[in-house]
């Protein structure tokens, strides 16, 4: 077998989707793993062994039966900041994890897998050196279906052959070539570093074999009370009933069958900042009402909606604040860290935050979690990036100047796209925070070619979701309102923006506000009814470095930069969000416009406050969270101190 994964194979016979409407079967359950009365949930995390493979030979050399020379390596993380050398760091091929657990013989007749949280860029797993399941992506959760093949009462042995390799028919997209010395070499065409391993948590399970693999939710709200609208997915005809729980264990509503409506009295909302959240469990019952599955879950009742130019949610218009933001930290690179998120979301509550863009893939699943527990709203975004021509100069042809969506490799991308956006709003659907799916971030959407691309992926994203959320892709600075052709396709109109940074920056920040402005007066004019929401905009910064007066990278030209957008946004009647980039300073390729990575981050990469962070607090803390929601709207209208 080639040491590459091949991308059409992997989709043709492991993809991971959800029983569409003509019955197509899900062989992956989404569902984050719990423990239930019916359910069993063992963490695999801890010390693997690992082995790099730049040859390609693990697997004619048997490494799927025991990796010879194996090195101990900790999960979830990625592998690239452990070691000291240059050649480990940026590794780019083959490489291969092992792990060896227990099974217990009790689990004998029921549903086992192995799930993982993340991992790749591409996988291939063995269990007891056979081969056992394939997935394409980095950034969503599959499994490996063990029932049969495993021993039970016994030790199993588990291996993984993972790939980081990328290229233009896989998301995220970049390219890879091979260094004089032999060794290969990942190109991103995307700004943010290529971190690769087990990243997120991995978990053996045991579930009953007719059980729960999916559910949907949908609320409306009618005065005081709310109804909400369920679906349930099973493994079986089996009765189903499902109960809704206050955070005191209160049964406030319960039905029975696999669709049917919860009606809850004096329903109290999810709100922002104001996060109320209810447990649904779901059962399956035999006829004798003994209990066969349960699967418990945390749900909020609200509803989401874009009008006249506004976000609402439950009704009333919401002004976002907040930030791009990127699993990254020092030492453990992507891997999922609940400390570190911990913090990440204590400084937001602090600043007065209260929307985040998962730029630019679906994050961990914790992490949804704990945005529907801060109330704090979230675009979610599919890790299409790098899908401009040369954007980070990482172009597989260099001269090609064929639009990107006209490309060759562009049905095997939308493949992909169109696998990776099924798994993310499978899995995040049922999140409260979620209120919009950003399906691409900063693509080539100024050609024709464009257009039946984005047509497709926004109609097959809409057709997946119950909740029927916004849609949206961030706009690169070239997608204009004169230049723009896929706008349409938006129920919010997200860009990234740099005028002052990579276009007009020092001194010349006076012309970038003039461009900044003329623009927002494009966008008024060619989408009156439309949101505008900033997902970018920022300008790199080192910490504690300053000059009077400031000058680029310095903590005052931050200041005077953000304060130069703050006013464009104050003045616009449109503008209704400033997510800025970033919250944090991030780990990069190496290049000349990087300091040792993205400096951008109102805190350092150890979270700590730049100047600004204390400006912005300011700010965040005195709009009133309904800032523009009227009908009129003057220049600095609606600031409270």
């Amino acid at each position: 077998m080639a040491s590459s994964i091949c991308i059409l194979d992997a989709l043709k016979h492991f993809r991971l989707s959800a029983v569409n409407e003509g019955g197509k079967m899900l062989n992956s359950s989404l569902l984050m793993p719990e423990n239930t009365a019916a359910r069993r949930a063992v963490s695999l995390n801890g010390l693997w062994g690992f082995r790099l493979d730049p040859e390609g030979k693990g697997e004619s050399e048997a490494w799927q039966r025991k990796i010879p020379k194996a090195d101990t390596i900790p999960v979830p993380a990625s592998f690239n900041d452990f070691y000291t050398d240059k050649e480990s760091r940026d590794y780019c091929g083959d490489f291969w994890y092992e792990t060896d657990f227990h099974l217990p013989r009790e689990w004998q007749g029921r549903k086992v897998t192995v799930r993982f949280g993340s991992a790749g860029q591409t996988s291939v797993v063995y269990l007891n050196g056979r081969e056992i399941t394939r997935h394409e992506g980095a950034f969503l959760p599959f499994e490996a279906d063990i029932t049969d093949c495993a021993l039970y009462g016994a030790d199993n042995h588990l291996a993984l052959r993972l790939n980081n390799e990328l290229c233009e028919s896989r998301m995220p997209v970049g390219s890879t070539i091979t260094l004089p010395d032999g060794r290969k070499f990942a190109k991103p065409g995307f700004d943010f570093f290529n971190y690769a391993g087990i990243q997120r948590n991995v978990y053996l399970t045991a579930r009953p074999l007719e059980h729960i693999y999916d559910y949907e939710t949908v609320s409306s709200i009618e005065g005081e009370d709310a109804e909400i609208q369920y679906r349930v997915k099973t493994m079986g005809d089996s009765e189903v009933s499902v109960s809704l729980f206050d955070p005191e264990g209160i049964l406030v509503a319960e039905s029975r069958g696999k669709e049917g409506v919860l009606r809850v009295r004096n329903a109290r909302l999810w709100e922002v900042g104001n996060a109320f959240l209810y447990q649904i469990v779901i059962r399956i019952l035999d006829k004798q009402c003994q209990l066969l599955d349960e699967y418990k879950d945390w749900i909020g009742i609200r509803t989401i909606e874009v009008k006249e130019g506004k976000i609402l949610l439950n009704g009333s218009p919401v002004y976002l604040r907040g930030f791009g933001r990127h699993e990254d930290a020092d030492i453990i690179g992507r891997g999922l860290s609940l400390a570190v998120q911990k913090r990440d979301f204590e400084l937001m509550k602090w600043i007065g935050a209260n929307c985040f863009r998962t730029s630019h893939y679906p994050y961990a699943e914790e992490i949804y979690r704990l945005a529907d527990a801060y109330g704090i709203l979230v675009i979610d975004e599919a890790p299409a990036v790098g899908c401009f021509p040369n954007l980070m100069g990482t172009s597989v042809k260099d001269n090609d100047e064929t639009p990107f969506f006209g490309r060759a490799a562009a049905e095997d991308l939308k493949a992909h796209h169109l696998q990776v956006l099924e798994e993310m709003i499978t899995r995040d659907k049922n999140h409260p925070s979620v209120f919009c799916w950003s399906l691409l971030n900063e693509p080539d959407s100024i050609h024709k070619e464009s257009v039946p691309y984005f047509r497709e992926v926004f109609e097959f994203a809409r057709k997946l979701d119950p909740q029927k959320r916004p849609e949206t892709f961030a706009m690169l600075a070239n997608s204009l309102p004169e230049s723009s052709t896929c706008d349409d396709f938006c129920d919010i109109i997200c860009l990234n923006r740099y005028y002052g940074w990579y276009l007009l920056g020092g001194s010349e920040i006076i012309i970038a506000e003039k461009m900044l402005k003329e623009e927002l007066k494009g966008w008024e004019k060619k989408a009156p009814g439309k949101p505008l929401v900033f997902t970018e905009y920022g300008a790199d910064t080192a910490s504690q470095v300053d000059k009077l007066p400031s000058v680029m990278w310095s903590e005052s030209y931050q200041e005077e930069f953000l304060q130069m957008y703050h006013d464009a946004f104050d003045e616009s009647p449109n503008v209704v969000g400033e997510l800025i980039w970033n919250l944090c300073d991030f780990q990069t390729g190496e290049g000349i416009t990087r300091m040792d990575g993205n400096k951008k981050g109102i805190f350092t990469r150890q979270r700590q406050p730049k100047r600004a962070a204390f400006t912005l607090r300011e700010r965040w803390k005195s709009l009133p969270l309904d800032y523009k929601g009227g009908k009129a709207h003057d220049a600095g209208a609606g600031r409270t101190e």
